[in-house]
């Protein structure tokens, strides 16, 4: 029993209930008006234990209660009762992708972007609703290491969370790691880690992003693989015998030579900005939409390139060369799989098997085209933003109320 009540019961019976109002009154929580006995809050939504924080709001002028809701880190409002966050609320994994995204797939392809801290068009969030966003606002996001991609992947493959590992399901397909090469000497490993389930294999080797991700490696023109049963190695579905296969526990390692297309070496050139394809939103992250070349089209166009190899070794011990005048292309590191088969790549610099290379070649780990990649991108960049006529275009392209900074 509180102090205010017992109060309040002694000084209703001695005095009668008149004094004991104004008694009462002097606690500050409860108040008497012309003998009326009140709450000195009318605000019911704010009682409650004072060792707990109101979890409820009263609007003004509205009769019911909402619960009271939390933003969390994405900037969605969740309810304090939700004991799961909802998938959209995710930002991404710890590689920063998003783990809700478009897949390519349908003659698609989808570039995670981010905004262009140095677009010469600033737009404030009121103006965009109803109107297409300007692509120039953003550029492509671009990872910092070479993983696994999460998008460039048959979907029903699991990847783990470091993207270093991925297990297979039921039928071949495939998956591409985040960069690619066009010239030079690359490698990169792979660890056998599962082949326990009957009838599982894999195909490993280098893919072009225009090969078919339901398909294993090797299936068509684009992609060239080494198979686990028997060694055989594949091109465009046809096997030859190649070497011994592998089995679990074996580090498996891919060379590609890719020599350069003229003379001399020539300088970092720049790749694509994206800034003139469609921008779409998908689940609060934006992405550029390119709509691929018909493959039929780029096959036929194919040319071998002269000198380009790949090699293929086995626990640091060369198997020979598996292919040679390889079709001009950028190629990825590409794993395709056969049930529930598991691996795990290591795209360096530091490997378990390093071999002997050949002493002609130079050889670089994937790892490093992730740099390269990111000098090529901020090169595109720079001249789009030196090129661009962004700062002549007409005001009628664009909002009233776009404005224009005096960036160059």
């Amino acid at each position: 029993m509180s102090n205010d009540f017992r109060k309040f019961i002694h000084l209703y019976g001695n005095i009668g209930i008149h004094y004991a109002l104004k008694g009462i009154m002097e606690t500050s929580i409860f108040s008497v008006k012309n003998d009326k006995f009140g709450l000195v809050d009318e605000d019911l939504s704010t009682i409650g234990p004072r060792r707990y924080e109101s979890k409820t709001v009263a609007q003004k002028g509205n009769t019911k209660i909402k619960r009271k809701f939390e933003v969390s880190q994405s900037g969605q409002s969740t309810s304090k009762k939700s004991k799961v966050d909802t998938v959209s609320s995710v930002k991404g994994t710890s590689h920063g992708y998003p783990l809700e995204h478009p897949f390519n797939k349908d003659g698609y392809r989808y570039i995670l972007a981010e905004q262009d801290p140095h677009s010469s068009i600033t737009l404030d969030a009121e103006d965009l609703a109803g109107r297409p966003i300007p692509p120039e606002l953003y550029r492509p996001w671009m990872s910092p290491t070479v993983l696994l991609s999460l998008h460039d992947r048959a979907p029903q493959l699991k990847v783990a969370d470091n993207r270093l590992t991925v297990t297979g399901d039921r039928g071949y397909c495939m998956i591409r790691a985040t960069h690619g090469v066009s010239e030079g000497t690359w490698y990169y490993e792979v660890h056998v880690d599962d082949l326990s389930c009957e009838g599982s294999a894999l195909r490993i080797g280098w893919s072009q992003s225009l090969a078919t991700l339901q398909a294993p490696c090797g299936f068509d023109k684009l992609s060239y693989s080494w198979r686990s049963k028997k060694g055989t190695v594949f091109h465009q579905s046809r096997g030859k015998h190649y070497s011994d296969g592998y089995q679990v526990g074996d580090v498996l390692g891919f060379l590609i030579h890719i020599p350069h297309s003229g003379k001399k070496k020539l300088p970092l050139l720049p790749v694509p900005t994206y800034k003139d394809k469609a921008l779409i939103k998908f689940k609060n992250f934006f992405y550029f939409e390119e709509k691929d070349e018909q493959v039929e089209e780029y096959e036929k166009n194919l040319k071998p390139l002269k000198g380009s190899q790949i090699i293929f070794y086995k626990n640091g011990e060369c198997q020979g060369v598996g292919f040679s005048d390889l079709y001009k292309g950028t190629y990825f590191p590409c794993i395709s799989l056969y049930k529930t088969a598991t691996v795990t790549v290591n795209f360096g610099p530091s490997f378990q098997c390093k071999p002997f290379f050949p002493a002609e070649y130079e050889v670089e780990p994937i790892s490093f085209a992730a740099e390269i990649a990111s000098i090529r991108q901020t090169i595109a960049e720079m001249l789009f933003h030196v090129e661009s006529k962004v700062l002549s275009r007409t005001t009628a392209q664009y909002p009233s109320n776009y404005k224009f900074s005096q960036q160059s």
